[in-house]
């Protein structure tokens, strides 16, 4: 049984439909990329998955349970949302010690989780004092007290600077392998891709893609080229001629289904001069963009 079950969920707020019939599980011990534009539905989601608001229809559940039925459910999920608050005139510390008694944890995790983050050395300063990347690893911490089964992230490398988005991907990686089922909501498609093993895709509330990352960037056209030509518009017409489906990309184009062979065979029947020629496997953005039409 997978560790987060969302099966034909439906949201609406009068005539939005926000979700639309979205149906995927996350496993443990893999990291799980929720992706797409904003307003696409995603934050929806995942209120609906932690009951902070009541489907329209569907289910989102843990292990076949509803959040809202889940003894003490701090042991079973941790969740960062963006508008994760503080009090600001608390410690990181005592914050953390607060939330150690009333979901009834160890008190010894307060001190673990502070080092998992990286806040050790900041813990008794006031929190309205933290930047924004402290706060955000303090709700990480918060996240992990009560050592939970799975891990919800909603774009949690926002205020990060470099080295903690790095932190942030070796983050993610140790907790799957620890054999969390970690969620991870994200609009930045080019970091998310370096840190998931699986991606759910969607926009306007609607399922695009799903998969493991290597399924979504390949998608289901195998081979990927891509190719400059000195006359571009004659080599995509050449191209399409021959059933190739051709996207462009700056100043190259992207052919899909087929090996830079065939690509330079075709260049050489319609007598088209190329400049550059090579395989390549398409970005997660060049994915998400084909899948979902360009929405943002």
């Amino acid at each position: 049984m997978a560790e987060v079950e969302i099966r034909d969920l439906h949201k609406r707020f009068g005539s939005v439909n926000a979700v639309n019939g979205l149906s995927f599980d996350v496993a443990p011990g893999r990291v799980t990329g929720f992706l797409g534009p904003n307003g696409a539905g995603k934050s929806t989601t995942l209120r609906a998955l932690l009951g902070l608001i009541r489907p329209t229809s569907g289910t989102a559940t843990f292990g076949g349970s509803r959040y809202e039925d889940l003894e003490r459910p701090s042991t079973h999920v941790g969740a960062v949302l963006e508008d994760a608050s503080f009090h600001p005139g608390r410690s990181a510390r005592n914050h953390l010690r607060v939330l150690a008694v009333t979901g009834e944890h160890p008190m010894g995790r307060v001190e673990e989780v502070l080092d998992a983050v990286g806040l050790t050395d900041a813990a008794d300063r006031r929190v309205k004092g933290y930047s924004m990347g402290m706060r955000q690893r303090l709700a990480i911490a918060a996240a992990l007290l009560g050592d939970p089964e799975v891990l919800i992230l909603d774009e949690p490398t926002n205020g990060l600077d470099p080295p903690g988005i790095s932190w942030m991907r070796r983050l993610l990686r140790e907790q799957a392998a620890n054999g969390r089922a970690v969620l991870v909501s994200s609009h930045l498609l080019a970091e998310v891709a370096q840190s998931v093993d699986d991606v759910v895709i969607i926009a306007n509330g609607e399922m695009r893609g799903r998969g493991t990352l290597e399924e979504v960037l390949g998608g289901d056209e195998g081979d990927v080229t891509e190719v400059h030509a000195q006359d571009q518009d004659r080599l995509v017409g050449a191209l399409e001629q021959h059933g190739h489906q051709v996207e462009r990309e700056g100043a190259g184009l992207l052919v899909l289904g087929t090996s830079p062979v065939d690509v330079g065979v075709i260049a050489l029947e319609a007598q088209v001069a190329l400049t550059g020629l090579a395989p390549r496997r398409r970005s997660l953005e060049t994915a998400f963009f084909a899948l979902t039409g360009g929405e943002q």
